[in-house]
């Protein structure tokens, strides 16, 4: 059975927001994450294109590093919310050396999807390697 924590807080003062979700790395599991995301950009006033948007370059950073998750590790992702956009941060632990790719077609996706992309690796805690997604989409409000 897999382990979903939802956790919400709000940062500062003002409107900012900040929500993590930690599912199994398991496709399975990406849905979950994707409707948060759609969820977060609806509630925020997004206009439907840029929520569509979000949502699809959140599914594909989360396919793409579960993918590439270690057995048995988390995928991570955190959204801090404010007026005009939304910033993901998507992370899972995964084997020594793993790199992902940015010549790949789902690499492409990401940066026409989303309004600023960037790959990370580094490390959990604890010293195991992880990958990180950053992403983030401005609001679109059309005229």
């Amino acid at each position: 059975m897999a382990q979903e924590d939802v956790a919400g807080t709000a940062h500062g003062a003002g409107t900012d927001n900040t929500v993590e979700i930690r599912v199994a790395a398991r496709p399975a599991l990406i849905p979950t994450v994707r409707a948060v995301a759609s969820d977060l950009a609806a509630r925020a006033d997004f206009d439907l294109d840029a929520v569509s948007d979000l949502r699809m370059a959140v599914d594909e950073a989360c396919a793409t590093l579960v993918a590439m998750a270690a057995p048995g590790s988390p995928l991570r992702c955190t959204f801090a919310v404010s007026d005009e956009r939304i910033e993901v941060t998507a992370r899972v632990e995964t084997g020594t050396g793993a790199q992902l790719p940015t010549d790949s077609f789902g690499w492409r996706v990401l940066q026409t999807l989303a309004d600023h992309v960037a790959v990370e690796s580094g490390e959990e805690d604890g010293g195991r390697p992880a990958l990180t997604i950053r992403l983030h989409k401005l609001a679109g409000h059309g005229l």
